[in-house]
């Protein structure tokens, strides 16, 4: 069965338009009658991969596919990369600017709130090219 697919670029720096893809993909999976519970779950993640497009990557690109039973969500910048995937995924550490603490973001919560939102989170990166995010939630 063919998957249901949506695609959204992402504003590199812009905080406002920020959210827009997940709110999208929240109110198209609602369309479709997903549980609330799933809905919640992908539209953390997707919110918390578009941030750290904004803040740390200029930008970049996401891919939602809806079959039926899962969900997967591509997203891909080039970025800077990340230098210790490790060290990312720990709850608290953060490389954001002191600005961008102070507008309220960067709290080292992005990469977890994303393994934690989804069944599979697959990351490749390399430094000074970018990074791919694949996440999957089943239905």
């Amino acid at each position: 069965m063919d998957a249901f697919r949506l695609h959204f670029d992402i504003d590199g720096g812009s905080f406002a338009s920020a959210g827009n893809a997940s709110v999208e993909v929240k109110k198209t999976l609602r369309q479709l009658g997903v549980a609330n519970a799933v809905i919640r779950r992908c539209s953390i993640a997707m919110y918390e991969g578009e941030i750290n497009m904004v803040i740390h990557a200029d930008g970049g690109t996401a891919d939602v596919e809806v079959y039926p039973d899962r969900i997967v969500m591509v997203l891909e910048d080039h970025g800077p990369g990340i230098p210790d995937v490790e060290l990312a995924m720990k709850e608290g550490y953060s490389t954001a600017t002191e600005q961008i603490h102070n507008m309220g973001f960067g709290a080292g919560m992005g990469l977890p709130n994303m393994k934690r939102s989804s069944d599979d989170l697959k990351i490749e990166t390399k430094v000074g090219v970018g990074t791919k995010i694949t996440m999957v939630v089943r239905l």
